[in-house]
């Protein structure tokens, strides 16, 4: 199992069966703008939040579909939350981890490299994919690091393990 951090409560997720805790979550509101097709969140129904991929968008209505393990659903921003970056995230997500001379943390996955000065420091990171570098962008969730990276790549972050 993997463990998320969404502030104040733990929301634990298995790759092939996900599941969901009742939690009021008080965090970061994700705007539409920022969410795009096959973004990872937490959605919250009727007081439960189910960990999903967003599998369509409504601009019009400002509604995203999200697929959880129960089925694809719409909810507006205000029923979304972002998944904490972490290295519990980065683990779901596949990347490999490479602890560095220096102290800091490496993580890889194909040609794309985030760095972070020490373990568990997520507040100054470096990302880089050949010779795109950006120096500490605005990126404290998922959702930001699968947006950065398809800017990057031309291709999405998924979970999908990278050979």
């Amino acid at each position: 199992m993997v463990a998320f951090t969404v502030r104040k409560s733990n929301l634990f997720i298995s790759l092939k069966n996900f599941v969901h805790y009742s939690y009021k979550n008080d965090c970061y509101m994700i705007k539409f703008n920022e969410i795009k097709v096959g973004d990872y969140l937490m959605a919250e129904y009727e007081g439960q939040q189910w960990w999903g991929e967003v599998t369509r968008l409504n601009g019009d209505e400002k509604q995203v579909c999200v697929a959880t393990e129960v089925q694809d659903f719409w909810f507006t921003t205000e029923h979304l939350y972002p998944i904490a970056l972490n290295d519990e995230s980065l683990m779901m997500l596949n990347f490999s981890k490479e602890q560095q001379g220096d102290g800091s943390i490496k993580y890889k996955k194909g040609a794309f490299r985030l760095v972070i000065p020490t373990e568990g420091n997520f507040e100054n990171i470096d990302i880089w994919y050949r010779e795109d570098r950006r120096h500490h962008p605005a990126v404290k969730y998922v959702h930001q690091l699968q947006n950065y990276y398809h800017d990057m790549t031309k291709v999405h972050l998924t979970n999908a393990v990278m050979v």
